[in-house]
């Protein structure tokens, strides 16, 4: 039987996107790669890599092609969005509302570094200095300082304990120096499981080192 190559979903043509696309196809030069934006002239950066370019939004996209039998392996995140919860919005509109909220400052003091973004997100990692964007992420220690690693940020998030809140986290795995993503699968798990959430959600997506959460209430039309 022929091996299957692997097939990447890139949401981004920006800075991070074409590094993404870059870093993929030197380290896998088989694999079939897409990047989705909606800026055409963005698209236009990736001339020179064989990859397949999509003029749509990422969000969108993923609503509309998440549901078809030809899904990626891997989805990277590459937009200045918490693509996962933009996509897991977009989904939730179809039997209710999402209300989001900023994310309640108790919780801000149990996160490492965190920073808030306009919609009352968090932005939170174990790094209080700029990492380097070729990090392979090694599981033990830091790659900047080479101390151990103060602990697994995704699984931090997981069990966060505060009220009756439900921790829901989308987990990124290292797919290249500096390019993580989740895979097709993981964002629907993290679907099902809020849409069965009678309580407010912290929903995140996170790695050993870095995140971002948000919250929210779903309200459920009648």
């Amino acid at each position: 039987m022929e091996k299957k190559h692997d097939s990447y979903w890139i949401i981004g043509a920006g800075k991070f996107g074409v590094k993404a696309a870059e870093r993929l196809h030197k380290k896998r030069p088989e694999a079939s790669l897409t990047v989705v934006d909606q800026d055409a002239s963005a698209l236009d950066r990736l001339d020179r890599l064989p990859v397949e370019r999509v003029c749509k939004e990422g969000a969108s996209y993923l609503e509309v092609y998440l549901d078809t039998q030809i899904v990626p392996d891997w989805i990277i995140p590459a937009v200045p969005i918490h693509l996962a919860f933009e996509w897991v919005r977009i989904k939730l509109s179809i039997k209710g509302r999402v209300e989001a909220f900023p994310v309640p400052q108790d919780i801000e003091k149990m996160l490492p570094n965190p920073i808030r973004g306009s919609q009352g997100q968090l932005y939170v990692s174990y790094a209080d200095f700029l990492c380097p964007d070729n990090c392979t992420e090694p599981f033990d220690r830091c790659t900047f300082t080479g101390k151990p690693r103060k602990g697994l940020l995704f699984k931090r998030m997981e069990e966060i304990s505060y009220k009756d809140y439900r921790s829901i986290v989308v987990r990124s795995h290292q797919l290249a120096p500096g390019v993580g993503g989740y895979q097709p699968e993981a964002l629907k798990r993290s679907l099902a499981e809020v849409s069965k959430s009678k309580t407010p959600v912290l929903y995140s997506t996170a790695c050993l080192c870095h995140g971002v959460v948000h919250a929210f209430n779903l309200e459920v039309c009648m």
